[in-house]
């Protein structure tokens, strides 16, 4: 089994903002329990910037670096503290990790997608640990991930998890307000079923996201075919109790007996190439605008694909295997696919017959 940790901010911070050092310990041990069961770990680790704060207390001072100076320096301080932190804890079970620094832009094309890929993969049948984080101190400020939960949802479908369990201070998604009495957890979401209503729209005290990221990606990710858990990192063994839960369910048609959310995956199998589409919508270079009767059949369709006949217009300019948005005329986004030709040439084949597809389904990913 392989799986993919991700670790929020929130688990690992305390209340000033320190290091929570215990809870890092016992974390790890978990793991190495789970490692113990054959399970390959995936860990995607949020607190770096955290970490460089409460390094860095007292010595910046008040005003002199904006913030994405701020986050720079934190990050590169704090960086260096986790992993070290991290490095000791696993040796300590005699297990080595080792740190996968990535961007979003770093993941913009196939070919870096696939060597990300292929490093993790090598250093999973050595037996290493992958401790991936965003690096902060060179991502752009609008090519950055919404927080750890993006990126741990892009390396769960990457790398072809059976589970990915994203570990906050909560137990999941409740029905109102967790402090409510009333409130209820909601142990397992299938299919399309819509929570929003029941989404809180705060952020964590430490991290950039909250519980509608967190959200969004679990359905996102779930309906390629991995099983997504919400959980409280900060209660005890939490780790093997959930991969026990999920070993013992049948996720399509039973309830999981540990307290989380589980995102259960769809049957259906996707493609690498469709996962990769699926979350690269960041790095669009145009859009194919369908008129309205091909938007139709791309709307009720699952498997189509984009023909000329159908696209009224070409918006901006893009290369033959770029990622290029999928819209209709009043521009509302249909889905992201990858182009079979380039702007120019697709401009010559607007509105004729007997076309190959601009966009082919096996390279087109349809928005929920």
């Amino acid at each position: 089994m392989r799986i993919v940790v991700k670790v929020g901010s929130n688990v690992l911070a305390r209340k000033d903002g320190t290091l929570d050092v215990t809870r890092m310990s016992a974390l790890v041990d978990q793991m190495a329990e789970l490692r113990k069961q054959d399970v390959q770990i995936i860990l995607v680790s949020s607190g770096a910037v955290a970490s460089g704060r409460s390094e860095m207390k007292g010595r910046v001072e008040a005003g002199k670096l904006d913030a994405v100076s701020q986050r720079q320096l934190f990050s590169a301080v704090g960086q260096a503290k986790l992993v070290n932190k991290y490095y000791n804890f696993f040796r300590d079970h005699g297990i080595p990790c080792g740190q996968v620094l990535t961007t979003k832009e770093s993941l913009g094309t196939r070919q870096q997608y696939l060597n990300q890929k292929n490093c993790m993969e090598v250093m999973l049948g050595e037996g290493v640990i992958p401790i991936v984080n965003e690096n902060d101190t060179i991502s752009l400020q609008e090519l950055m991930f919404t927080d750890n939960d993006e990126l741990s949802g892009l390396i769960a479908t990457m790398m072809g998890a059976e589970i990915l369990i994203i570990l906050s201070n909560i137990d999941g998604i409740y029905t109102g307000n967790p402090t409510d009495p009333d409130a209820r957890l909601i142990s397992v979401v299938r299919g399309e079923e819509d929570l929003s209503q029941y989404i809180h729209t705060s952020k964590s005290s430490f991290g950039r996201g909250g519980m509608v990221t967190k959200y969004r990606i679990a359905r996102k990710v779930a309906s390629e075919g991995v099983n997504v858990v919400i959980a409280n990192g900060k209660r005890d063994n939490i780790l093997p109790e959930l991969v026990e839960a999920i070993r013992k369910t049948d996720t399509a048609k039973e309830t999981p007996t540990c307290r989380c959310t589980l995102f259960a995956a769809a049957p259906h199998e996707v493609s690498s190439m469709k996962r990769w589409i699926a979350h690269s919508e960041d790095f669009s270079k145009g859009a194919l605008v369908l008129n309205a009767a091909a938007a139709d059949v791309v709307r009720g369709e699952k498997a189509v694909s984009v023909l000329p006949v159908g696209v009224a217009e070409i918006r901006g300019s893009f290369e033959k295997h770029d990622i290029v948005r999928i819209v209709d005329e009043a521009g509302n986004q249909l889905g992201v696919g990858r182009v079979d030709c380039d702007s120019d040439k697709a401009r010559t084949l607007l509105g004729k017959r007997g076309q190959k597809p601009l966009v082919h389904y096996d390279y087109l990913v349809l928005d929920e």
